[in-house]
């Protein structure tokens, strides 16, 4: 197959990733996105007109399907005091976290 994903393109999709590559990982990035792509398109030649498009492989007869998923009950949640007290940190009422996007 052909080149697909540019070296422009693994630096676009990095930075929109907010992902720090290497130099020396660009290029072997620009390869296995290409490799990905060229499977892809490959897979797309098959013939699957006599297949049955299906959102979820548990809608596959024989794959457990509905049968195999519990029944929804309800049940008692657990006490706050007693997540609160196995919580890194808390102001008592709400789990403290770390400030993870940065802009």
């Amino acid at each position: 197959m052909g080149q697909n994903v540019s070296l422009e393109d693994v630096q676009r999709v990095a930075e929109l990733a907010h992902l720090e590559l290497a130099e020396d990982e660009r290029p072997r990035m620009v390869q296995d996105l290409n490799a990905i792509l060229d499977y892809v398109a490959e897979l797309n030649e098959l013939d699957t007109s006599g297949v049955t498009p299906l959102a979820q492989v548990s809608e596959l007869e024989g794959a457990g399907g509905a049968s195999s998923l519990r029944e929804d009950s309800h049940r008692p949640s657990l006490p706050r005091p007693v997540v609160m007290g196995a919580a890194p940190e808390t102001d008592g009422a709400f789990f403290k976290v770390p400030k993870v996007i940065e802009r």
